[in-house]
């Protein structure tokens, strides 16, 4: 036993780390509970290889296929479908379109509140295939409500099933059923299904106005299989530029509801490689899982009032699934761990187990390793993309090798953690190297118990070290036989922390790598007495090399292929008012299908009003005057121009004159407007609205969409003079055009306007 305590131990951890991720998602092999449900992964999987063959963004050929198909296949199942068009604005980011969500119910047997079951059924523009985002959402709700059928079971709430038009436009479908339809005023609870990746484990994330207590104790009673989830989530998931549909049923009509969605793999978000190939079954069952737990569950529910008076606390946890505890309990905790961190400290040092002098030197290594892990993260891969300059055309920041990545800067950080602390392991007294460590996570949680309430299980890790601490203050058993219940001792903090570690790069992107980096130093701190060695580095060296390999594994696969396709981007601005053009390029780095157009004489740089608004504020780096093709633009029409008082009141109609996608309009000057509409759809509720410079209102062009009408009223001595741009994503088919295609390891860029024709004209009101 002594002889292989250290092994034993390292074991432990490796083997609770495997534990905790096999904890957060199905496997292929345990489906057995999902076939008792009747959810057929097959038929799901059909019904998704269906629907991702082509790219179904709002306006497209394949957006009207997509909805056929669905429509079809739930009146196969009974269903009386109906599809509700409106033209619906997003009054944040101003976009609007003429959306089509497709709407069906299933009666229940009371009078109660309505469960809604959600997704969205369009692609992102222009080249996503969809699979996952949010392909696998729909499909998990078409084969679930069929499993559910055949069961033929009796259920008290309504069943409404949505699936969405225009989400990836600014959730316009939702604002669209929100906003008009009759059923949105009875909806008690919404199940939303979406994916930011295409595997990985689906996270549950809240939706709620108010406490969430009665959220979290229902979501449990369900008894999903593999819940995953922690409430500082939310929290995060509140700090991107990322909303779902479900925000519009929290924000606009105070509906509580739970959000599923994966988010590995990242790199296929949005992208032509979100397809039916790349989607991992593994996360497709996961989303059933929760589907056919809760279904059944929140369909005999009632959903009256799901509104908390207080808060909860929760975390995976081992064995119990979930670990949940009152916001109130945070601050008590943190005042809890201080009152028994102080007591065993005084013992530890009345028992000579802890000197004054050992834990202010412990001070030392943890506050060093804390610091370079995250700093040398940090700068390391400002770095790495300086290096391979090629990463920056990856706009969501999350590359091929990314995992590759992970994996080295872990084993980089230990590395650094172990070489730290090595100078340190001659301590005599090793508990003193605990009571920094200690020290700082209590300060860490009262400022979470201030701020992050959310965070508050960063208190386990904490109780968890100081029964470490009490067991080397207050026995004295074997130094092999203390190493195996440190460790034991130390299983809910490596539980709980081993998933977020991975998960901070893989949601936020590989420059939020360094946040892993602390993190790793925070835990080593809290385990440094299952690490303690004072002699043997074999650790340090193990750490090393494989640091040393993945960096090699990872620079190795740093190119593209076909299976790893390469972002890039052209497209053609046409100036109708000067008679000038361009091609302008969101690449960094340039290859062989950018190269055909800049090959010489093109500059670095944006072009003024050119770009459109996307989601990165991404710009032109390249940008070359070409030949004016004199592509034939809109018919723009001034249908009525009256004043009336000091107001003048303006009436444009656009009929285009060959398949537009959509039409961004831009001032360069402060304008002021009223009862601005769109298609008769008001803008901003109708109040003024004042734009100092840029654009202020996108129109995506509908399958429906013959003309665009906009309407507003304005003070009379106001000049207007806007641009509009009109883009078509036809620049690779138009006969005006000899651009040759991408090869196989290449596709278009994702997050802005690509392979498209701009025509840019000024418009005088």
């Amino acid at each position: 036993m002594k002889k292989y305590a250290s092994l034993i131990s390292i074991l432990i951890v490796l083997a609770t780390i495997y534990w905790s991720f096999s904890d957060l998602k199905p496997s292929i092999s345990s489906q057995k509970e999902l076939l008792q449900t009747g959810f057929s992964l097959d038929s799901a999987l059909f019904h998704l290889k269906k629907i991702s063959q082509k790219q179904h963004y709002v306006g497209s050929e394949g957006h009207k296929e997509v909805q056929k198909y669905l429509v079809t296949e739930l009146e196969k199942l009974g269903f009386e479908v109906e599809i509700q068009q409106k033209v619906a604005v997003n009054k944040k980011w101003f976009a609007a379109t003429n959306t089509e969500n497709i709407i069906a119910k299933l009666n229940g047997t009371s009078s109660g509140k309505s469960l809604l079951l959600l997704s969205h059924y369009d692609s992102a523009m222009f080249s996503a295939l969809g699979a996952g985002d949010a392909g696998s959402g729909v499909v998990t709700i078409l084969e679930g409500i069929r499993a559910f059928l055949a069961k033929n079971a009796a259920h008290k709430n309504d069943i409404i099933l949505l699936f969405t038009d225009a989400e990836e436009l600014g959730l316009l479908g939702a604002q669209a059923f929100v906003g008009h339809h009759p059923w949105a005023k009875n909806v008690g609870l919404v199940l939303n299904f979406e994916a930011r990746g295409s595997g990985g484990p689906s996270y549950m994330l809240l939706e709620t106005n108010g406490k969430n207590s009665k959220l979290v104790t229902e979501f449990l009673a369900a008894k999903p299989n593999f819940p995953a989830a922690n409430s500082l989530m939310y929290s995060i998931y509140k700090m991107l530029p990322n909303d779902t549909d479900l925000t519009i049923f929290r924000a606009n009509a105070s509906i509580n509801g739970f959000n599923f969605a994966f988010i590995g793999d990242h790199f296929d978000y949005h992208t032509a490689q979100d397809s039916f190939e790349r989607m991992d079954h593994e996360s497709l069952l996961h989303q059933a899982d929760y589907l056919m737990t809760l279904l059944p569950y929140f369909a005999n529910s009632n959903l009256e009032n799901l509104n908390s008076a207080e808060d909860f606390v929760y975390v995976n946890f081992p064995f119990i699934g979930m670990l949940t505890f009152s916001f109130s309990w945070v601050l008590p905790l943190c005042f809890i761990a201080t009152f028994l961190f102080l007591g065993i400290l005084f013992f530890g040092i009345a028992l000579n187990k802890i000197t004054v002098k050992g834990l202010l030197k412990g001070f030392i290594p943890f506050l060093l390793s804390t610091f370079l892990a995250g700093g040398i993260s940090f700068l390391l891969w400002r770095l790495i993309v300086l290096i391979h300059p090629h990463y920056k055309d990856i706009l969501h920041g999350f590359t091929y090798n990314g995992y590759g990545y992970i994996v080295a800067f872990i084993f980089l950080n230990l590395f650094i953690v172990l070489k730290i602390y090595h100078f340190f392991f001659k301590e005599e007294k090793p508990a003193s190297l605990l009571v920094a460590p200690l020290f700082f996570w209590l300060i860490i949680n009262f400022i979470i118990s201030a701020y992050l309430k959310g965070a508050g299980f960063f208190i386990i890790p904490v109780f968890g070290a100081l029964l470490t601490l009490a067991i080397a203050v207050f026995t004295n058993l074997k130094k092999h036989a203390l190493r195996i219940v440190f460790v034991i001792a130390s299983i809910p903090t490596i539980y709980i922390f081993a998933p977020l570690i991975k998960m901070f790069p893989v949601g936020l992107g590989l420059k939020n790598i360094f946040i892993s980096g602390i993190l790793i130093a925070l835990v080593f701190g809290l385990l440094i007495l299952v690490f303690f060695q004072k002699k043997n580095q074999l650790l340090v060296k193990i750490s090393g090399v494989f640091a040393f390999i993945f960096f090699g594994y990872a620079t190795f696969n740093n190119g593209f292929s076909e299976q790893n396709k390469k972002p890039n981007s052209l497209v053609y601005v046409q100036n109708d008012d000067d008679e000038k053009a361009y091609f302008g390029t969101y690449n960094q780095t340039l290859d062989a299908y950018t190269e055909q157009i800049f090959n010489d004489e093109f500059k670095a740089g944006s072009l003024q009003n050119a770009e459109t608004k996307s989601k990165y504020n991404t710009r032109f780096r390249f940008y070359k005057e070409t030949d004016f093709k004199a592509i034939e633009s809109s018919k723009y029409k001034i249908s009525s121009n009256t004043i009336v008082g000091e107001n003048r009141s303006i009436e444009l109609v656009i009929s285009p004159k060959r398949k537009i996608n959509k039409l961004e309009f831009i001032t360069n000057q402060k304008i002021s407007l009223t009862n601005f509409t769109v298609n008769k759809a008001l803008i901003n509720e109708g109040t003024k609205y004042t734009v100092k410079k840029g654009s202020f209102l996108i129109y995506y062009v509908a399958n429906t969409d013959d003309k665009i009408t906009l309407s507003f009223t304005t003070d009379k001595k106001e000049a207007i003079d806007i641009i509009v741009n009109e883009i078509s994503f036809d620049l690779l088919s138009n006969p005006k055009f000899s651009i040759k295609p991408r090869s196989a390891a290449m596709m278009p860029m994702p997050f802005v306007t690509n392979d498209a024709i701009i025509i840019s004209k000024k418009i005088k009101l």
